[in-house]
């Protein structure tokens, strides 16, 4: 095994120790180090660095990440081997985020309502989408993890759930208020009158109790969001399920600052709460708020004032 490869092989046991499940990037990386290899160069240059990230000029997102991926590994060879040259971070800006949409609280409910209509009148599945989209709505969960709950992942008698090893790799508890657990308590009632036995460990589950899958979730979506106006006939993009995430970090973000509390507090426990994998994803929403901006600006400004 070559120097550069046991190198990759540390600096990847590095980065999952951190609890990063990092498998895509020691994919890109691997194939960094076979690109050093057919070149016999044992150490990263800017041109060498360079010439593996170009090879997908054609599509600059995945540029974005191969340069993000060779810069960390560089800062780590740096440190054993000087001559290692670190590609600077503007050399290829990463590709903004698509802005989130912000729900009202009358949209939601909306929505909710809609779902309520779904047939079968007297099926479980206007229920399950009501409860469902509910639950996104007020605990920002990612659908995927809404989807993943089991019925032992549900503890009615706490308002806790259990969200198990999710995008990056982690596992964590989410404490809900007591209205959203006596929903959940309806929805549980609800359920097991209409699927009796059960017919999979899921909470949320299809009208013939089956897993509810996410594909399907994602068409009834769409549906509602046209029927009550959030997206036209034809409209080929507009809210998304996701953005019930957004609105809650912002929701959450904007009552803490409107009741003054500490931000250098309040991040890290929604980022913890949401499940990010860096608080930084959590400051995100700083920018993407206009009202969480003024909020931010002056309390910079405060900090920093001279008294006269």
């Amino acid at each position: 095994m070559s120097s550069i490869r046991k190198a990759l092989c540390c600096y990847v046991n590095m980065r999952r120790g951190f609890g990063l499940k990092f498998d895509n990037q020691e994919k890109r990386l691997i194939d960094f180090v076979r690109f050093m290899e057919q070149r016999r160069a044992t150490v990263v240059t800017n041109s060498l660095a360079l010439g593996w990230v170009m090879q997908c000029a054609d599509h600059r997102p995945t540029c974005a990440l191969r340069l993000a991926d060779i810069r960390g590994f560089a800062r780590y060879l740096s440190i054993s081997e000087p001559a290692t040259e670190v590609l600077p971070a503007s050399l290829l800006p990463w590709p903004r985020r698509t802005a989130p949409y912000l729900y009202t609280n009358a949209e939601i409910d909306k929505l909710m309502s809609a779902a309520l209509d779904l047939r079968p009148a007297n099926g479980l599945r206007r229920w399950t989408y009501h409860c469902l989209f509910g639950l996104l709505a007020v605990t920002g969960m990612r659908i995927s993890e809404a989807l993943a709950l089991r019925r032992d992942d549900v503890d009615l008698n706490t308002g806790i759930l259990v969200v198990h090893e999710t995008k990056f790799g982690k596992s964590r508890l989410v404490p809900v208020h007591a209205t959203t657990r006596a929903s959940l308590v309806r929805y549980v009632q609800q359920r097991d009158a209409h699927v009796f036995p059960a017919r999979s460990p899921y909470f949320f589950v299809a009208e013939q109790g089956g897993k509810l899958l996410h594909q399907h979730v994602n068409q009834v979506f769409l549906t509602l969001s046209r029927q009550i106006g959030l997206r036209g006939p034809d409209d080929r993009s507009g809210p998304r399920i996701h953005d019930f995430r957004h609105s809650f970090a912002v929701r959450t973000l904007l009552t803490g600052y409107r009741k003054g509390r500490d931000a250098n507090l309040l991040l890290p426990v929604l980022s913890t709460y949401l499940g990010h994998a860096y608080v930084r994803d959590t400051y995100w929403y700083l920018s993407e708020c206009p009202e969480l901006m003024r909020y931010a600006a002056n309390k910079l400004e405060q900090r920093w004032r001279v008294p006269s």
